[in-house]
Parts: structure tokens; sequence; C-alpha cells
């Protein structure tokens, strides 16, 4: 019980992205066909719908300081070679693989560069959670997430930082209902009893 209310209120601090209206299938693979002949309006509405998942899956992957801009270049890549896409109800599927890819060649970088970048990202979360209990144990979660094996560290980060549902995760990322569901559930178990064993005294002794 004690690990669940400080697993709400910590969670709380990363809720980042406003709620996403309901939308048919249909009504994204109408928006992307009209993005591959070039309405730009269409793809920002794609834009806005799917940034919380791409923002998710980065967030599940990379130091925090390196999420935001490379949101942008996934998206930026989509764009460039969106006429390829030929299911167009496939494009959430399509675009997180951009993101874990993208994610994957961050850390083909050169070994020192990828240190440089998070130790100056561990500098400035110091600066700005100096004294704020609630985002240094958010920031606590988010560690044990990433610790977590990776199928359960993604659905989760989108559940409960990105907070979307279960049937939204499933809608953007292409992923069955089932393994949503299963994933969700196994990383849930695992996050609270990680928690607990941490907060514990008897965890906190060793």
């Amino acid at each position: 019980m004690g690990s669940e209310s400080y697993f709400g209120n910590a969670t709380s601090e990363f809720a980042l992205v406003t709620p996403m209206p309901a939308m048919q299938p249909d009504a994204d693979a109408a928006m992307v066909r009209a993005s591959q002949h070039g309405d730009r309006e269409a793809f920002g509405r794609l834009y806005q719908r799917y940034v919380p998942m791409v923002h998710g899956i980065l967030l599940a992957k990379l130091p925090l300081l390196e999420v935001e801009d490379l949101v942008h270049e996934v998206f930026l890549r989509a764009l460039s070679r969106l006429r390829s896409l030929r299911d167009a109800s496939r494009f959430g599927a399509w675009l997180a693989a951009i993101a874990r890819n993208m994610a994957n060649d961050y850390y083909r970088e050169p070994r020192a560069l990828v240190e440089h970048h998070d130790a100056s990202a561990d500098v400035d979360l110091e600066c700005t959670t100096t004294g704020q209990a609630q985002q240094r144990e958010a920031r606590e979660i988010l560690e044990i997430i990433r610790s977590l094996p990776e199928a359960y560290r993604e659905t989760l980060v989108l559940r409960l930082v990105e907070g979307m549902t279960g049937p939204e995760i499933a809608a953007r990322t292409g992923l069955s209902h089932g393994s949503v569901r299963v994933n969700l559930h196994r990383g849930m178990l695992q996050l609270r009893d990680r928690l607990d064993r941490k907060r514990s005294p008897a965890g906190s002794g060793k």
C-alpha cells in the first residue's frame, strides 16, 4: 500500500502530454494518405496524435536531455520517408520502429560522447530538482523502469508517463492488445516489487 501511494505521487510529475482525442484507425490512415500527398496540416495532426508514443519510446531508452531533440528527429525522418509506407494503417508501428532505431543509433555513437551527455544530464537534473522530493521520486521510478526487461519498459513508460491507455498503446504501436495487457501487468508487478524492496528498511540497509 505504501509503495502504491509513493508510486502515484511520483509518476504524476511525468504527466507530459494532454489527453488525446479518440479516433478511428481508418481516420489515421486517411491522414497518412493525405500527408503522403503533401498535406502538411494532416501530418501536423499525426504529429500531435503520435508524439506521446514517440516520446515514451525514447524516454524508455535514452538520457532525459536527449529525448526532446530526438522526438523531432524521428518525425523529420518519418516525413522524409513517408511516401515509402505502403500500408497507411501501419503508420504507428512504422513510426515506433523509426523511434526504436534512432534510440539504437544513439548508442552507436562513440562511448565517450554518450558518457559526456549523461554526465551533463545528471548535473542539470540535480540543479533543477534540488528540494523537490516529488521530482526526485519520479526520476527514481523512471530509472527502475529502465532497469526492467525492454518489453515491460516501453509499455510502462507509455502508460505511466505518457498517460496512454492499454488500447491506445496497442493501437499506436501495432502491438496486440494481449501483449500490451501482459506487458503492463507483469511490468507493474516487477516495478512495485522493486519499489517495495527499495523503500523497505531491510532493502535500504543493504
